[in-house]
């Protein structure tokens, strides 16, 4: 999944490598190649900046800004998050990546049955407004750009967030939130999805329809192939997925009569970054082209800001091993390398510890001083894609921009993105891609060091990972605060903003306008998700998968 396929012959010297796209590698690249392949300057490069910005989609990229820093920061409950946003800011940090715990995004009260040993473990626990406005005091949301990484209940939390910021004195047009918000890759690569397709769709579209409208400043959806490719598809499917679900949410916010050109604008991407370094770097060029291409040609989009390409490059989860986990702090190098060569906008690191624990202060400081190295020390904002004109990047990019187009084409030939996830062929053909790979991890056919090359002794290479230990009283002061928010607030008004939401949501009405209003009136996130649950009913996956 995340390394090429060396064949090599009886000496052990190189024959062959391909790439996990299909990409076969010659051993060298000339001319000849570009020319082969059609490559133009105008066509295919241009300046930095102009389209179809596969360079960048600045002029001076690095040189006049360096990339965005956003750790994945968020565990226990609201106080303790609260000190990690702080020292990850005060440390350097220019954004934040808002780590929800597993009730949260899965739309249930810290006090329901099912919260039960999950209750602050994988990120922070919201249950009201109550706690998003202890976890961001003191941030100056004016300032910071929050990145909330939720998907089945985006809407409630982007509602939260706009709440909690006009509680703390900010209006709508100040605040700058970035939602995942992507409910279609979380039928394919995560399982965090709650509704059926369809009205998962539609809340997506109810979230884009109202930043556009409301939050001038705020993305409303960050379309993630990176925890579809986690979950076993080629780089080149990772970018093509993405697409294809992207143009689904455009299909859907169209339909209610706003034009792509008002809105695509605001789409951003999360992808990711591991295994082969060329593969990645031609993957983000690749990207950045296609994704221009295709609003422009196929939605009509003229301005050129609205044709940019934007997210977070980063992480690499699945290329960390529990084995001699200091290797993951090299990985880490590389793969943050890889996304500066690509041309990031903004990147995070997984820390080296993510194989076994949430990342401590130690290790989310180290990727975070990994990143600031690469800006400051090894040159990576000197010029503008120093790679360019490489005979084999050039070459290689065009060959994955082949392949994503490839990869598109199959979709649309079975229906599209949203019916191929509704019967289930895209997570069936993914989940059988990471079976194959996992099997030729153990058969050796893929190298992964230190897992099953370049081992030692089980026991000796065990390091001192410092655990990120579940705390029980984290439950207890979430449920201690839920029964003082209910014996406090006001019941009618609680009753009367859920009531009207029921009615959005059985209707056409925008339910974002609502859900602000039922935060503002300290409804739960149970309560919030238990009208749609009641409304929508939830998702079965298809019976074969």
């Amino acid at each position: 999944m995340g390394v090429a396929k060396y064949i090599k012959d009886e000496r052990g010297a190189i024959k062959e490598v391909i790439y996990q796209s299909g990409i076969k590698v010659k051993p060298a690249y000339g001319p000849e190649d570009l020319e082969k392949a059609g490559f133009t300057y105008e066509k295919d490069l241009g300046a930095p900046g102009e389209y179809p910005f596969t360079r960048s989609i600045h002029p001076q990229s690095y040189r006049s800004r360096a990339w965005t820093t956003r750790q994945y920061t968020g565990f226990g409950t609201p106080e303790e998050t609260n000190e990690r946003f702080k020292l990850m800011i005060a440390n350097g940090q220019n954004g934040l990546n808002v780590a929800f715990d597993l009730p949260t995004q899965m739309g249930y009260d810290s006090d329901h049955p099912l919260a039960e040993g999950e209750v602050g473990r994988v990120g922070m626990a919201i249950d009201s407004l109550k706690d998003f406005e202890t976890a961001f005091a003191g941030i100056p949301l004016d300032r910071i750009g929050s990145g909330l990484t939720i998907n089945a209940v985006a809407t409630i939390m982007m509602a939260m967030y706009q709440a909690a910021a006009e509680k703390f004195g900010y209006s709508k047009d100040q605040i700058s939130t970035t939602p995942q918000n992507d409910i279609l890759k979380e039928m394919i690569g995560r399982g965090a999805w709650i509704f059926p397709v369809e009205h998962g769709v539609r809340l997506v579209g109810d979230s884009i329809e109202y930043a556009v409208k409301e939050l001038p400043k705020s993305n409303p959806v960050s379309i993630c192939g990176y925890h579809i490719r986690e979950s076993g598809a080629t780089p080149a499917q990772e970018i093509a997925y993405a697409f294809e679900i992207a143009k689904a949410y455009i299909d859907n916010v169209t339909q209610r009569g706003i034009l792509p050109e008002e809105f695509v604008g605001r789409f951003s991407f999360n992808f990711n970054v591991y295994g082969n370094l060329w593969e990645q770097i031609a993957k983000f060029r690749a990207a950045r082209k296609l994704w221009a291409k295709m609003l422009k040609n196929e939605y009509g989009v003229t301005d050129k800001k609205k044709l940019f390409l934007r997210g977070l490059f980063g992480g690499g989860g699945s290329g960390l091993t529990k084995e001699q986990p200091e290797n993951n702090i090299m990985r880490g190098a590389y793969y943050a390398l890889g996304a500066a060569l690509s041309g990031a906008q903004t990147t995070a690191l997984c820390s080296f510890d993510e194989a076994y624990t949430i990342p401590t202060p130690r290790s989310a400081l180290l990727s975070l001083r990994t990143l600031e190295i690469l800006m400051d020390e090894v040159g990576l904002r000197d010029t503008v894609d120093p790679l360019a004109g490489s005979y084999f990047i050039e070459t290689l990019t065009l060959e994955m921009e082949e392949k994503i187009l490839e990869e598109m084409k199959e979709v649309q030939q079975m229906g599209g993105m949203t019916k191929c996830i509704s019967n289930g062929l895209i997570q069936r053909k993914v989940s059988r891609q990471a079976y194959e790979f996992e099997k030729g991890l153990q058969s050796g056919e893929y190298r992964k060091v230190g897992l099953n090359t370049e081992a030692t002794d089980k026991e000796a290479e065990k390091t001192n990972v410092e655990l990120h230990e579940y705390n029980e009283e984290w439950a207890k002061k979430s449920k201690a605060n839920l029964t003082k928010l209910r014996r406090t607030r006001n019941d009618k008004d609680v009753a009367d903003s859920l009531k009207a939401l029921e009615k959005a949501a059985k209707g056409t009405d925008n339910v974002m306008p609502h859900l602000v209003k039922c935060c503002h009136a300290y409804a739960t996130v149970g309560e919030m998700a238990g009208v749609f649950r009641q409304t929508f009913g939830e998702w079965k996956e298809p019976e074969f998968y």
